[in-house]
């Protein structure tokens, strides 16, 4: 998408305001005991308080009102019977649809007590989501992004999980450009534009390159032992700092 006029800017803010605080309350009830669906039904209820539609859903029948993803599972996990225990590494993403506006949204928590790597993962992910957005701008070359995430995980002796990465929203929950790489993709000549909307999500991990699909048909795993953090704004490109929309305030 590209924001055409006030009202598409306003539209965007309006529904990026709404996941921003849905994520934000789901992390605030995180504790051990609770299922992954009670979680998801949290996340439904506030979004269906404020006229929201869950994105995946709405756009390909996910089964779950949001993206639960506990240690192992780096991406797309099924909200069900999985009981959270204390230590668990637990990402949640969450993606609405209002008006005809969609917004992107995620991060990763852990559920006391932290280990080590799980934050060291997790505040990599989150630095590198930071790095990624300052080289987010008119003009640029899509793959900065990517530079700047890969540049973070290196430092870190962190890597980048390959086949996950950003991609464009705004009309639709994916648009173009349709797979932003968390690598440096030198091959990549894609430039950005002013007033494109698109997400930066980094998925930092403590080895894997690669996730796979569990056998469910949705789940993103890496290997056992192996854990993925994910952080994730949606922005407009503009020629200074991206805008970002997916703020609780």
């Amino acid at each position: 998408m590209s924001i055409k006029s006030e009202k598409d800017l306003e539209g965007l803010r309006k529904i990026g305001r709404i996941v921003a605080r849905c994520l934000q309350l789901m992390q605030s009830k995180l504790e051990p005991g609770m299922t992954t669906a009670e979680l998801d039904a949290i996340g439904g209820q506030f979004l269906a308080s404020h006229g929201a539609r869950s994105a995946p859903q709405l756009t390909y029948n996910f089964p779950g009102f949001t993206c639960i993803s506990v240690n192992e599972e780096a991406a797309h996990g099924i909200p069900g019977s999985r009981v959270l225990q204390a230590g668990d590494l637990v990402n949640i993403d969450v993606s609405a649809e209002l008006d005809g506006y969609f917004a992107d949204t995620g991060g990763s928590a852990v559920i006391p007590p932290e280990s080590k790597l799980y934050l060291q993962i997790c505040a990599v992910a989150k630095q590198a989501l930071e790095n990624a957005m300052l080289e987010a701008r008119a003009g640029a070359k899509l793959n900065r992004i990517g530079f700047a995430i890969e540049a973070e995980a290196v430092k870190n002796g962190l890597t980048v999980i390959e086949n996950l990465g950003s991609h464009g929203v705004g009309r639709a929950l994916h648009e173009e450009p349709g797979f932003i790489p968390g690598y440096y993709d030198k091959r990549d000549k894609r430039v950005l534009r002013e007033n494109q909307v698109i997400t930066i999500e980094p998925f930092i991990s403590s080895g894997a390159r690669e996730v796979f699909e569990n056998g469910d048909g949705w789940t993103l795993m890496t290997s056992p032992g192996v854990f993925t953090a994910q952080y994730e704004h949606t922005m407009v490109i503009t020629k200074g700092k991206p805008l970002i929309m997916t703020l609780p305030n």
